[in-house]
């Protein structure tokens, strides 16, 4: 019986070790199969067509090897994510901030948004040479993005270790080497992978300056070889030579030239590709990000043109992935900075605003990131993740690079039909003094002269100091002549010609309240001068005094934009009390006058942009000085004195020394950057209207409507409004351009 017993356990023994057999057999002839794609820059969107193929099918991928956006789609699917997520991971991204340093606005602190908001070009300027920009981004946006999208890999160092083994070209500048990037962070090898020269800043990688690998290998498919792939998928969305019908201007010249050494190398390269897959992106170019919808789709064709031989890579049974879910939040137990000369450890904690040892969001940290590039004060701005000191918890490494230009020359344009046109020149100098200083000189050219000079240290949350002085001066025919209509009426005009000058110089104490609003206090001292050439016999001067006042105010602004704002909301009020004139009209008692400014503006259907705005002002004192009341009427022209925009009447129309006006904006963006827009504005103005409810809060006394078109330029809006007003039927067309400054 035992005999039996033991020639069955014999046999049953012989089946297993030939199932065994049979098994490492088979696991031995499925071939490796690798995955290389091309560099490209936006054509490289095609790449994700093509994994949505291969994921159909169920191949599995065992190798992956890319350059410049084929290893940013390729780092991502070797993380782990599918060729769907990848798709709908770049149909949701900004495809603006893709390509240019983009900083919300609400990132930046009141100096900042009006740096931004002003200028149209900044040039760094040293040793009275102009300089030009490393590049046109730092590409934080990209590396905030890819960051947050790999961070389920953070502690992988071995890009081998990934769930798909993976690894990308970079162009070592210094040298013109390529160099192979397998090992370290990967949102950051992607990224320097992906640098194209000119239009990113190089990334600093292991004492290396690394640009796009597409300058050195754009296809490296020998590398895969080299690491034992049998079978190997190639996507290639290069382009080819063009005829000399698309050799039309230098930059397509420029690009065939460097093209020429790729292209001559890829006839070798194909031949180590077992299947060649070749996506027809005719129409588009590496800037071509906004087209994402239709190049992905031409991935897809190409791929499923190559089904046939795709299929016979299908392992039985067939490999499907999982999708991954990126993780939202994160515990950071410590903050690790490199040293910095001209900053403090406390500055920048202070820009990141969040703290250790308690949940944050990746929301957080990208809003700490780019409060940091608001600064304008780093030229590198890098970061990375690794295990923290408690269980559970990450180190957020930050490494930063102070700027060496502290000096820069700035430029901007504007005209409107007030203040006319003018060209602006801005010299701005940091760390002049002392180390959180800025010195600021505008200067406006044109038809009138203009001047806004600006000294300000910045303490951050604690109380930061400022001097300000700046002149404003124009010509105008108005229909006001700042003395209650009399001037009119003795000579008979029904409008009046000034010359309208006026310097103020204060000097203020500023702080941060709550985080969010900006309050301060200060004194000023102001010489206001109004002449006028058609007066006849009387004095031509009706103006010429100086004047000392003491103020407060307190600012909160989170628009998005200052012009097209899609949603936030602004606060602006001030408190200003006259103690002291030369008082050349020898009508000057003490007064004070209060102002308020709010708006909100909220987006529906995606394109429509609702904005509410109400303001109101009013004098404290037995009587005021006409000069500064309030006037209205006009539009497109910056912030002087008292003066305000009022649709459907002209500039200066309406004075007083209160006022209440509300507005309703409904703007519509009819296409990227072009809006139509419908403006319907009232308001109540005159002498003392709040000394009786029934003199403002009735039915307005003044009402205008606008039909306009703005388009938004990197030199700032450019606006075409036509007014009218039922109470007087007049129309009025204005016409602005750039940035009001």
């Amino acid at each position: 019986m035992k005999y039996i017993f033991l020639l069955i356990s014999l046999l049953f023994s012989a089946q297993i070790s030939l199932a065994q057999e049979e098994t490492l057999t088979n696991q031995k002839q499925q071939p490796k199969i690798g995955l290389v794609l091309s560099g490209g820059g936006a054509k490289g969107l095609a790449h994700i067509g093509v994994l949505k193929v291969i994921d159909s099918l169920g191949i599995k991928i065992d190798y992956i090897g890319g350059t410049s956006m084929g290893a940013i789609i390729g780092g991502l699917y070797a993380s782990g994510y599918t060729g769907n997520q990848i798709d709908s991971i770049f149909r949701k991204v900004d495809t603006e901030a893709l390509i240019q340093d983009y900083i919300p606005r609400g990132a930046k602190n009141f100096y900042e948004k009006r740096n931004d908001e002003i200028y149209a070009l900044t040039l760094p300027f040293d040793k009275f040479r102009l300089g030009l920009p490393t590049a046109l981004s730092k590409g934080l946006y990209n590396y905030n993005l890819l960051s947050r999208l790999t961070f389920h890999v953070s502690d992988i160092k071995d890009f081998k270790d990934l769930p798909i083994p993976f690894f990308c070209i970079a162009t070592n500048v210094e040298t013109g080497k390529e160099v192979v990037l397998d090992s370290g962070n990967l949102s950051k090898a992607m990224v320097a992978s992906g640098a194209i020269p000119s239009l990113y800043n190089p990334i600093e990688l292991d004492g290396k300056l690394l640009i796009d690998g597409g300058v050195v290998n754009n296809y490296p498919v020998e590398l895969l070889r080299e690491r034992g792939a049998d079978i190997i998928i190639g996507v290639d969305v290069q382009d080819g030579l063009k005829t000399r019908e698309d050799l039309k201007g230098a930059p397509n010249v420029l690009l065939q030239v460097s093209n020429l050494g790729m292209i001559e190398k890829m006839e070798s390269k194909k031949k180590l590709t077992d299947i060649y897959i070749k996506p027809d992106i005719r129409g588009y170019n590496v800037m071509s990000f906004e087209e994402g919808a239709y190049i992905i789709p031409k991935g897809v064709e190409a791929a499923t043109i190559k089904e046939k031989d795709l299929l016979k890579l299908v392992p039985d049974p067939p490999f499907f992935r999982a999708p991954i879910k990126a993780q939202d939040s994160l515990i950071v137990s410590e903050i690790e900075i490199n040293e910095l000369q001209d900053f403090t450890r406390a500055y920048v904690r202070g820009k990141l605003k969040f703290k250790v040892n308690t949940k944050i969001s990746f929301n957080d940290i990208v809003n700490g990131i780019n409060n940091l590039n608001a600064s304008q004060n780093f030229r590198t701005i890098n970061y990375y993740f690794d295990e923290g000191s408690t269980k559970g918890a990450k180190r957020f490494n930050l490494f930063l690079q102070e700027k060496e230009k502290t000096a820069f020359l700035k430029f901007g344009l504007h005209y409107d039909d007030l203040i006319k046109s003018g060209v602006l020149v801005n010299y701005t100098k940091k760390k002049l003094f002392i180390k959180n200083d800025v010195f600021s000189l505008d200067v406006v050219l044109g038809d009138n002269f203009r001047y806004n000079l600006n000294y300000y240290i910045d303490n951050g949350f604690y109380w930061s100091f400022g001097f300000n002085s700046k002149m404003v001066s124009f010509n105008s025919n108005i229909q006001n002549d700042f003395n209650n209509g009399l001037t009119l009426t003795d000579l008979g005009l029904n409008s009046i010609n000034i010359d309208f000058t006026d310097i103020s110089n204060q000097i203020y104490l500023q702080t941060i309240f709550a985080q969010k609003f900006s309050i301060g206090a200060g004194g000023e001292l102001k010489f206001l001068k109004i002449k006028s050439v058609n007066v006849g016999n009387t004095s031509p001067v009706f103006e010429d005094s100086s004047y000392f006042s003491l103020f407060g105010y307190m600012k909160f602004d989170s628009f998005d934009d200052k012009y097209f704002p899609k949603k936030g909301w602004y606060f602006n009020g001030e408190l200003k009390s006259f103690v002291y004139s030369s008082d050349y009209t020898n009508e000057f008692q003490d007064f004070t006058i209060a102002k308020a400014d709010m708006g909100i503006a909220q987006t529906f259907f995606k394109k429509a942009t609702l904005k509410l705005q109400c303001e109101g002002g009013f004098n404290v004192g037995d009587k005021s000085i006409n000069y500064f009341d309030f006037v209205l009427g006009g539009y497109g022209f910056a912030s002087i004195n008292n003066f305000r925009p009022f649709y459907g009447y002209d500039y200066l129309s309406l004075m007083g020394d209160s006022y209440v006006k509300g507005s309703v904006i409904l703007d519509y963006e009819i296409y990227r950057k072009h809006h139509l827009n419908f403006t319907a504005n009232y308001a109540n103005i005159g002498n003392s209207i709040f000394d009786n409810v029934e003199d403002w809060l009735t039915k307005p006394q003044y009402s205008g409507y606008a039909l306009g078109y703005g388009m938004e330029t990197i030199i700032g809006p450019i606006e075409i409004k036509h007014s009218w007003s039922p109470e007087t039927r007049d129309h009025y067309t204005w016409f602005t351009v750039g940035f009001w400054f």
